[in-house]
């Protein structure tokens, strides 16, 4: 299977993913999974441009990234998924994507969120979805950059 890194960050593609995670997991395309983002040009050309030399890009609707990956098109490839939030992760499971980690990196804070970690901060509804993932047996993990320790996810959701 070509999928070596599923990750949530608000961001999406920035320094920390840009070069620290592609590199270390030795990536030949970040997938942007987001149905707004999708039909952002402006968005998605800040996205081309955050992106390594050499490494190739997909920004793609949630079912599409779906039938993509179902479809094997990306099998020779080292693919790194993002996502802005839990939710289009859950999607891709349930359309079938066989995700079993997903590494829960930067969620933004605003006046509606909680924080979990000095990074993360969530809604109700993302709680919600992260016990759904959890149900469906993907191991959910907190960790910034790959020098820090993995977390448990669940278990820090929970303090």
């Amino acid at each position: 299977m070509s999928i070596i890194g599923v990750r949530i960050d608000g961001r999406l593609i920035h320094g920390q993913v840009a070069n620290l995670w592609t590199t270390k997991l030795n990536i030949s395309r970040i997938m942007v999974v987001d149905d707004e983002v999708a039909t952002n040009d402006i968005e998605k050309s800040g996205l081309k441009l955050a992106t390594p030399a050499g490494v190739k890009l997909s920004v793609l609707p949630i079912e599409k990234a779906a039938n993509n990956i179902l479809a094997g098109k990306y099998d020779s490839q080292r693919l790194l998924i993002i996502a802005r939030k839990p939710d289009r992760l859950l999607k891709l499971v349930e359309l079938g994507v066989p995700i079993t980690e997903i590494n829960v990196g930067n969620m933004s804070q605003t006046d509606e969120t909680r924080s979990i970690t000095k990074s993360i901060n969530v809604v109700d509804q993302d709680v919600e979805v992260f016990n759904q993932l959890d149900a469906k047996g993907v191991r959910l993990v907190a960790q910034m950059v790959p020098s820090d320790k993995a977390e448990d996810f669940m278990s820090l959701l929970k303090k």
